[in-house]
């Protein structure tokens, strides 16, 4: 599961759960109280910011992903070799442990 993809289930559960709060406190009988004229509004203001936030996280973390992606990808043009070495050293004790068994 990706960040995006948990970021999209945490939103979706979230805005459920104010749904249902407000769905609680849309009892037409609760329309004459000031206080709950104000804790609608503080809802909507919590969602609102937190939506955006999440939002933030998903955008860093999808550009810190590509910034390190680029990063490898100019590290293996630069160093070939050394690339190769590794991916042959890792492969070569790979199969060392497998020969083991």
């Amino acid at each position: 599961m990706t960040a995006s993809d948990t970021t999209t289930t945490t939103q979706g559960e979230l805005e459920k759960l104010v749904s249902d709060l407000r769905g609680l406190l849309a009892s037409k009988d609760l329309d004459a109280v000031p206080e709950i004229r104000l804790l609608r509004q503080k809802l909507d203001d919590g969602i609102h910011n937190a939506r955006e936030s999440a939002i933030r996280a998903a955008q860093d973390a999808a550009r810190q992903a590509k910034d390190a992606a680029l990063a490898a990808d100019r590290y293996a043009h630069d160093e070939p070799w050394r690339v190769a070495g590794a991916a042959l050293a890792v492969g070569a004790l790979v199969g060392f442990l497998l020969a083991r068994r």
